[in-house]
């Protein structure tokens, strides 16, 4: 009798393929794409536009390997699963594996889950189904919209402003609403107001009791209607006209509020949260909750999908979650906490997925206490988030009693309100948030006299419009539609890395080149930069993967209008190069005039004579050279100043009579150039430090020479392509000098010459095929 043949499953990551392998017997076996294994090829356009805009696909250079390797296995196999994720990007990874590895399609198998879990799995295996192409056209779609946007337009403002700018369908309209923004707040002009605040009590006959309950009421009307007090002169004789006038209760309302439970998160309200409470980027909380989802090793179990996939903008909930949910609510916190029906939450979302589950616990059983020594600090800190989101949102509403009350004096009406919680509800989860002028109030009944303690008038001046932080930014986006939650994280460390925005105390800046890119692409390309353009955009590629629309058709529609802006700025654009404008700076080197010149970072000093002196210096806010930052160390070879100056690998001491003395040390002043690390070298057991050469910075082991032992730095951020969880390190090549690739080539073989670079399809004219022999 033949022997059977064993099924494969492929997956993105080895981290999900571990997880899932535990979930399924020995007739199958499970291997990793690493994420996508074709892509469009960096170094072109990519794009047929003259033939129905065909997409010319290629293997990634550092998957043949592994596609050889996939390709031998799926021949071995009997059946061949595709398991990737179930969203676009994820169908779109199992359309190019099916093409990649050549699979006949009477052996190809398409199982989708919403959670790595025992019976999740189980019963995807068991109710697979053929690869939706609706999904990889509306994937495929915004793919080459992107490409022909970033592709064209980035092009062009290298040769109008300067070189390593980028343009995209999504992220140049996340640069406008924050330039929008920076113009709102510079050009606001602040208008005076004042308050008065009357700090009352009720009268009491024995006023040594300890009974007297203070509390505070604003004045809001006079005369029935709306006060204004513009100045302080007004503000003082009201304060005087009342200091000998009853103050008298004239109205009170009382009421049970419900405070109702928040639902579970989307993606979206997860990186909100994550934001205000954690203070997590969009980028770090989407990378954390993938380690999550994909598996964590918790002991005995093993590898366990602690949550549901994080790319959803759903609010619907499995009948098996919410049954453990409230089993859980009753034996933990007792039946009064239980509502009668489980809480639904609809979406108010046009297009959501109903199908698709909010991001939740996948086992409400593993409480954040009970597995917190298998997490690190902050998967745990976002697993708990995630985790009490999703019971409290099972729990009933939390109940306040509120007060309104209206106070009289003369013909001026003050206001208070009182909130007191008389059941916590939902909020022993979430936590009570507190208003700030929540207070609560004394027993006060209507045409009760009050005595008056004081009346207090502060002056106040309108504000402008708040900074977007992150969340805010999030929020906003979701609300216009522009992009998706899937790609906020990319989008808002696109427009950073880029020099458009900065972001200082969790706020984001406008900066002058964000400012000047932004005029000229709405000056040439107004449809690009409607933001209700974008949005229509998005609702097209929705349509597309519900099969309402085809994909062809978007395309076509797009780019005819986009083709004529696009040849039309070519040659109306006008450059900020051409002659540069000269300075009252002399260059400390040679002596010629320096010149104001555009950047990446914004306007510069530069030298005339470049490229025969490459002197450049910073400006200042006002446009002036900035002065050299000082230190308090002095040259041990010439005598002169250090000075602190920032180089690509960060600040550093250089000696201030430079050129003619070329000495720099650490801003530890270690002329050896070593910082030290907590990493120990695994030949010797010696501690590891980070050395600097002219390739730049890397760890070599503290016993050199006696060891020699060396390696490349970690950055700290993980390679941007999708399903790849190797880091990006830094690396040196003849060919290309400095660059940042992958840790796990060659199965990936990402590099870039900035570090970091998100994953939206923009062009980046920096990423290459640099030796790294």
């Amino acid at each position: 009798m033949a022997k059977s043949k064993k099924n494969l499953v492929i997956v993105e990551s080895p981290a999900k393929a571990k997880t899932i392998s535990k979930f399924l017997d020995s007739s199958f076996f499970v291997r990793s794409s690493m994420g996508h294994v074709r892509d469009l090829p960096a170094k072109k356009l990519s794009v047929d536009i003259e033939n129905n805009f065909t997409p010319e696909y290629k293997v990634i250079p550092g998957r043949k390997k592994l596609i050889e390797e996939l390709i031998s296995d799926s021949k071995k196999a009997g059946t061949v699963y595709l398991a990737s994720d179930l969203d676009r990007e994820g169908e779109a990874i199992a359309w190019h594996l099916y093409k990649a590895l050549e699979i006949p399609s009477e052996k190809i198998r398409r199982v989708t889950f919403n959670e790595i879990t025992k019976d999740a799995i189980r019963e995807a295996f068991q109710h697979y189904g053929p690869i939706n192409m609706a999904k990889v056209n509306a994937q495929q779609a915004r793919r080459i919209l992107d490409r022909l946007v970033g592709y064209q337009i980035s092009p062009l403002l290298w040769k109008k402003i300067s070189k390593r700018l980028s343009a995209g369908r999504v992220q140049s309209v996340a640069v406008k609403l924050i330039v929008e923004r920076e113009k709102e707040i510079n050009g606001f002009k602040p208008q005076e107001y004042w308050k008065i605040t009357a700090e009352l009590q009720t009268i009491s006959e024995d006023k040594e009791s300890g009974d007297i309950q203070p509390f505070k009421a604003i004045l809001q009307k006079f005369d029935d209607k709306n006060i204004e007090i513009k100045n302080e002169q007004q503000a003082k004789e009201i304060t005087e006209k009342l200091q000998n006038v009853p103050f008298v209760i004239t109205n009170v309302k009382k009421q049970t509020k419900r405070n109702n439970a928040p639902p579970p998160f989307t993606t979206s309200l997860l990186q909100q949260q994550a934001s205000t409470r954690l203070q997590f980027s969009a980028k770090k909380t989407m990378l954390i909750a993938q380690q999550l989802y994909e598996g964590i090793d918790v002991g005995a179990d093993g590898p366990t999908g602690l949550i549901t996939y994080m790319r959803t903008d759903s609010f619907h909930v499995s009948g098996q979650a919410l049954s453990s949910c409230r089993e859980f609510i009753e034996n933990n916190y007792g039946k009064n906490y239980l509502p009668d029906k489980p809480n639904v939450y609809a979406s108010n979302k046009k297009g959501t997925q109903g199908a698709h589950e909010a991001v939740r616990p996948t086992f409400v059983e593993y409480t954040p206490d009970s597995i917190k020594q298998f997490l690190t600090k902050d998967q745990h800190k976002l697993y708990e988030l995630i985790w009490k989101r999703f019971v409290a949102s099972q729990i009933k509403p939390a109940l306040y009693a509120i007060t309104d009350i209206e106070i009289t004096s003369d013909q001026y009406i003050f206001k208070t309100k009182g909130r007191e919680l008389i059941f916590d509800g939902h909020t022993l989860i979430s936590g009570h948030e507190i208003d700030r002028e929540e207070q609560i109030l004394p027993p006060l009944e209507k045409d009760q006299i009050l005595e008056l303690i004081q009346l207090l008038p502060t002056q106040h001046f309108t504000q402008p419009p708040p900074r977007y932080s992150e969340a805010s930014l999030v929020k906003t986006l979701e609300k216009m539609g522009i992009g998706r939650p899937s790609t906020y994280a990319t989008i808002i460390s696109t427009i950073q890395d880029r020099g458009y925005v900065k972001q200082e105390k969790r706020a984001f800046y406008a900066t002058e080149l964000g400012i000047l890119v932004t005029e000229k692409l709405e000056e040439h390309f107004q449809k690009i930069m409607d933001v209700n353009f974008t949005s229509h955009m998005e609702d097209e590629l929705d349509k597309i993967e519900d099969k309402k629309i085809d994909w062809l058709t978007v395309l076509k529609e797009f780019y005819e209008p986009f083709k004529v802006d696009l040849e039309k700025a070519t040659g109306e654009m006008k450059s900020v190069k051409g002659t540069p404008e000269e300075s009252s700076q002399v260059c400390n080197i040679c002596g010629s005039p320096m010149v104001i010149r555009w950047g990446r970072h914004g306007k510069f000093l530069g030298c005339s004579a470049f490229p025969k002196c490459k002197n450049t210096m910073p400006l200042d806010e006002k446009g002036e050279a900035a002065p050299p930052e000082t230190s308090d160390q002095v040259c041990e070879k010439c005598g002169s100043p250090m000075i602190i100056k920032t180089s690509r690998h960060g600040k550093f001491l250089a000696c201030s009579a430079y050129p003619d003395c070329k000495n720099t040390k650490s801003l530890s002043g270690e002329t050896t150039k070593v910082e030290p690390t907590n990493e120990i070298c695994e030949k010797c057991g010696s501690p590891m430090v980070i050395r600097f050469s002219k390739k730049g910075r890397f760890m070599g082991c503290s016993a050199y020479p006696k060891c020699r032992n060396i390696k490349s730095l970690p950055t700290g951020v993980k390679c941007p392509r999708e399903g790849c969880d190797g880091d990006l390190i830094q690396r040196y090549s003849k060919k290309g000098g400095i660059f940042f690739g992958c840790s796990k080539y060659p199965d990936c073989d990402y590099i870039s010459k900035e570090l970091p670079i998100a994953g939206e399809e923009t062009t980046n004219e920096e990423e290459t095929n640099i030796s790294t022999k």
